[in-house]
């Protein structure tokens, strides 16, 4: 019979993993666009779809079938990729995508908020592959993301969703007790996110608007 001290571990490495894996940043990646599209079009279902999307699938899902595909084919461990040395393939694919989707936002004349949004997870992407290989330190992208896209819910939707910040803990948290971070490297992670990702959109969604 398992001691209530076994159980515990288990416990906390299920809930661990369970945050990795639903506040990955590509659940964030693809569902924040559609979530600030959905305010800032004026809850226009058509418009939403459209430029939600637009985001969502060359920021989110191309770079993942991508990533996935990789790691079947075990060229880096897993579709998190938490081998530092593995990441320069998957920061390339994600790059080249979004700003293929960044540049048909444009072309497209769509609301300057998604043209802010799509603007800082560039930002993010470039600043986390020269700190992931110019610094050789392996920051947290699910941190970065999600501390990021906390910062943008509060911007479109008010400081209510503040307590999307309660998410952000859980998945920093979940992410050193699966050993796949440090403190430091979530830490960084939180912080980039909210200067970074939360920062530029703040100054382009001033700027452009």
């Amino acid at each position: 019979m398992p001691t209530q001290t076994t159980e515990a571990p288990e416990t906390r490495r299920r809930l661990a993993r369970i945050a990795t894996e639903v506040l990955a940043p590509w659940v964030w990646v693809l569902g924040l666009p559609l979530i600030v599209a959905w305010k800032v079009t004026g809850y226009h279902v058509g418009e939403t779809v459209l430029w939600g999307l637009v985001v969502g699938v060359t920021g989110s899902l191309i770079p993942m079938a991508v990533i996935v595909r990789g790691a079947r084919k075990g060229k880096w461990d897993s579709h998190h990729v938490t081998d530092r040395a593995g990441r320069l393939v998957p920061f390339a694919v994600c790059i080249g995508s979004l700003t293929a989707g960044f540049v048909g936002l444009i072309a497209g004349g769509a609301p300057h908020e998604m043209i802010a949004l799509a603007a800082a997870e560039l930002v993010c992407l470039i600043a986390a592959l020269a700190i992931t290989f110019g610094l050789e330190f392996k920051i947290s992208m699910h941190a970065m993301v999600a501390a990021g896209a906390a910062v943008m819910l509060i911007r479109v939707y008010g400081p209510w969703l503040a307590l999307v910040f309660l998410g952000v803990a859980w998945v920093c948290w979940s992410r050193v007790e699966l050993g796949d971070h440090t403190k430091a490297e979530v830490t960084a992670g939180m912080a980039a996110g909210v200067v970074l990702g939360g920062g530029v959109y703040l100054l382009l969604d001033t700027v452009l608007s």
